[in-house]
């Protein structure tokens, strides 16, 4: 079978952009959906990999140009990491010429340990304890501390009470015990498990005498100090079903047992879950009973007494880490200009005068490429799960501006997402400083002003999955004007607006009165029902603390429950408490019968979730298997062919399809089972086949191929139907969870959200939709959102995409700033309104969307 070539004309040296050095050569790449590709990128440029969605650019920069420099590397470093490269895999590609080392800026979630922080990612805590050690002011007779005695992650530095953690847990008797009314057989200890397991502790308790019939409050303290708080396990003969005086009477006979149970004490269960348990259900429920609270010796500044009592600038480590970088910068200012101590403080010898100055210019310059980049609303402490993937890319490029690394290819994935566009500019800068140091850059992007000032383009498509992979065009930006086929072309180019429709009348207002969370203080906000809702404002200003915190929370605590597509919460004993929203509903909730939030948390985190699963779909499908007549003659139920249960899938990989390679000082990747080559099931299942399609090859199949497949069967293509609308069409059904980005996950939450019937006027919540989206792919997006507001639904959105704010209804523009100088109730009114308002950062942008000029 011959394959496709795809040849674009070959580009000219006369074509390379100023300073660049020649070109990076690919020949026959065939990664993922690339379709054979021979492409020559420019060095030391700025290049933008463009294409729809799924079209295969990431395929392309990440999974063969930056493969293959990293394949590259492990084969130089030592014959230990040929070993490596076999596990990690070598990219599909005949040859790569001209291929500099690479260093990946790609888009993922924060670590999940609070311990990563701001401050450690972009080893700024790192300068911050050099300072403090160096120039710090010590107490009288205090000897000089060391700079890992200024870590809450050391032995030496952690508080000894909390272990570094800031905070300390308590399971007490009245979170254990909420309704002290009850008797121990109505559940009075609420913190014990349910059903079976909770029936036996109680039955355990009846055979060592204790009174399960009375109210909790009339037991003696010393028989309720012990069914909570002792760590002995005893294990005793269990009389299932007999009543106290039968279990007496059966223990006076010594009759056989039931069974022998063993007692845990109601907080030993409760910590011992916590920290064993793989179900973040059961971690979640456990949690409840545990109450966090600042650690009192250390007063949640996570350090040892010795580290608080240094001080620079009149502040200990604690209260710096705490500030803003926006102010961090200003208390640095003097030190590196070396204009003294701050005002009230002591003078420094000088000595420290001079360590001082030189670690606060350092960090200064540093704390500037952050601000730069629109983070100055961050401090040194925010940890890092509770960043946006945006906010940490632009940290980890913020660090390699000052890594003075030359000669390399940057490889980033969006860095423009999340980002307001008034801090677009400052990104541009920060690339053109890379590229200015004698590094190429080689960045996958939707954005239009980025790919307008780029050095060089490449587009990849025409469309998605199979119908996509092939390199349309590479050359300088204005070329891609003549590429009729190319997607991104009429967006580049385009001279008009999309456009307006005829903006909806309000239903009611949901008025919101008293806001205070984060950097909003008392602010009183109103939502138009039965409309489409944009919330702007720059990064940090305050959308999602008004959003996807204070609306959600007031919102779900009146319907009395959670938000319908909330996961469950991965839950650490590092994490805060949460942090209610103050503030109230004033009006408009006998309007809202449901809230339903669409958010970019994965949809699971090991290749066992996936496409199908998660939509619901895989059950139909199973029941198709279960009901032929093959599997009916083999006794085959719909749980052979789940890769769940063990009957009919892979032993080896336990139906994964995929094995965990630990990489020692790598993070561990997931390949292919050597048993199952990644079917997942074991050969007797893969025999059955419906359609002439085995149960393996249906999870192979991808959206746009299933459709067909599938065109009889109503529930199942109603699923697929909505997948492919929104623009999911190349996405496999059985496509890992691990591999799908935020923005996927949060059309695949849409999409299953759009196939049910939904039931009453519904609150629907988005954040950032847009985010890895081509603007053909968004136009796509916003006609799926439009039905459920025509369905009278409402709809609020927190973004930045402002051809998608130019589409709605009402506008509600948060700011002005960020951080202290947000928070602010700016603008709001329909787009055209919010356009014209003079104190918005918002406005010249949505104006230029509306053709506003």
């Amino acid at each position: 079978m011959t394959s496709t070539r795809n040849l674009p004309p070959e580009p000219q040296a006369s074509q390379l952009p100023e300073h660049s050095s020649g070109f990076v050569r690919v020949r026959g790449a065939r990664e993922h959906n690339l379709r054979n590709v021979d492409v020559d990128i420019p060095r030391d440029a700025l290049v933008v990999f463009s294409g729809v969605s799924g079209s295969g650019k990431s395929s392309l920069a990440f999974s063969t140009l930056y493969a293959e420099a990293q394949r590259r590397y492990f084969e130089s470093v030592a014959p230990y990491a040929r070993r490596l490269i076999d596990q990690v895999g070598v990219p599909d590609v005949d040859r790569i010429d001209g291929l500099p080392p690479a260093v990946a800026l790609q888009q993922q979630r924060g670590s999940p340990s609070t311990r990563s922080s701001v401050g450690s990612v972009t080893t700024l805590s790192s300068l911050v304890r050099m300072l403090y050690s160096r120039a710090g002011s010590y107490p009288p007779g205090q000897s000089m501390l060391y700079a890992e005695d200024f870590s809450p992650n050391t032995p030496q530095g952690a508080c000894p009470q909390c272990h570094g953690l800031g905070r300390v847990y308590e399971v007490d008797e009245a979170s254990m015990v909420p309704d002290p009314s009850l008797t121990i057989r109505q559940r009075a200890v609420a913190s014990w498990p349910l059903a079976w397991q909770g029936q036996n502790l109680r039955d355990i308790l009846v055979t060592l005498g204790y009174d399960v019939d009375i109210p909790w409050r009339e037991l003696p303290r010393e028989q309720r100090d012990w069914i909570l708080f002792t760590e002995d396990t005893p294990t005793v003969p269990v009389y299932a079903g007999l009543t106290p005086e039968q279990t007496r009477q059966a223990l006076a006979r010594q009759q056989e047992p039931s069974y022998m149970g063993t007692f845990s004490g109601a907080r030993r269960y409760v910590l011992h879950t916590f920290a064993h348990t793989q179900s973040a259900l059961m971690k979640k429920r456990v949690g409840q009973f545990m109450r966090g609270s600042p650690c009192p010796l250390c007063e949640g500044k996570r350090l040892k007494r010795e580290a608080l009592a240094v001080t620079f600038a009149g502040m200990d480590i604690g209260e710096l880490a705490r500030m803003p970088l926006l102010q961090l910068a200003e208390v640095l200012k003097p030190v590196a200009a070396d204009a003294g101590a701050p005002r009230g403080v002591m003078p420094l010898s000088p000595e420290k005068r001079l360590a001082a100055q030189r670690i606060a210019q350092d960090l200064l310059e540093r704390v500037g490429s952050l601000i730069d980049l629109g983070l100055g609303y961050l401090a040194l402490e925010r940890s890092t799960p509770t960043l946006s993937p945006g906010e940490l890319q632009r940290l980890r490029l913020a660090t390699q501006l000052g890594s003075q690394l030359f000669g390399v290819i940057y490889v980033l994935d969006e860095p423009s997402a999340g980002l307001h566009p008034a801090d677009a500019e400052a990104l541009f800068e920060a690339l053109q400083r890379l590229k200015a140091a004698g590094n190429s850059l080689f960045v996958v992007e939707h954005d239009l002003q980025i790919m307008r000032r780029a050095d060089w383009l490449v587009e990849v498509g025409p469309a998605a999955g199979e119908r996509g992979g092939q390199v349309l065009y590479s050359g300088p930006p204005a070329g891609l004007a003549v590429i009729e086929v190319s997607q991104t072309r009429r967006y580049l180019f385009a001279e008009q607006p999309a456009p307006r429709r005829p903006v909806r009348e309000p239903q009611g207002w949901l008025r919101l009165e008293g806001i205070t969370r984060n950097n909003l203080q008392a602010l009183d906000v109103e939502f138009p029902l039965g409309c489409f809702i944009a919330v702007t404002g720059i990064s940090g200003s305050g959308k999602s603390s008004l959003v996807s915190q204070a609306l959600l929370e007031l919102v779900g605590a009146h319907l009395g429950r959670e938000p319908d597509g909330e996961e469950a919460p991965e839950l650490d004993l590092q994490d805060d408490a949460p942090i209610g929203s103050a503030g109230r509903i004033a009006s408009g909730m006998e309007r809202i019968k449901r809230l339903v939030q669409v958010d970019q948390k994965p949809i699971g985190r090991t290749p066992r979730s996936n496409l199908a699963t998660y939509t619901g779909l895989f059950d139909q499908v199973r029941k198709l298997f279960a009901a032929t007549p093959e599997a009916r003659a083999r006794g085959y139920d719909a749980g052979q062919f789940s890769f769940n249960v063990a009957k009919g899938r892979c032993p080896a990989c336990e139906g994964e399809g995929f094995v965990s390679v630990e990489l020692l000082f790598m993070p561990s990747v997931f390949a292919p089972c050597p048993t199952c080559q990644g079917a997942r099931y074991h050969p007797q299942t893969l025999e059955v086949t419906w359609q002439g399609l085995n149960i393996a090859q249906v999870l192979q199949l991808n959206v746009e191929q299933a459709l067909p497949v599938f065109a009889e069967q109503p529930g199942i293509r109603r699923a697929l139907q909505v997948l492919h609308d929104i623009g999911l069409d190349y996405l496999r059904l059985g496509q890992p969870a691990t591999e799908l980005s935020g923005g996927e996950a949060q059309r695949i939450k849409l999409a299953t959200e759009l196939q049910r019937n939904a039931r009453g006027a519904t609150l629907y919540v988005l954040d950032e939709p847009t985010t890895g989206l081509h603007p053909r792919d968004v136009d796509r997006l916003l006609e799926q959102l439009d039905k459920l507001v025509t369905a009278g639904h409402s709809l609020v959105v927190v973004e930045h995409e402002m051809r998608v704010v130019a589409q709605a209804d009402w506008v509600i523009d948060i700011g002005p700033g960020a951080g202290e100088q947000g928070g602010r109730l700016v603008a709001s009114g329909t787009p055209e309104q919010v356009a014209r308002h003079r104190g918005s950062r918002t406005a010249p942008f949505l104006a230029a969307a509306l053709g506003q000029n």
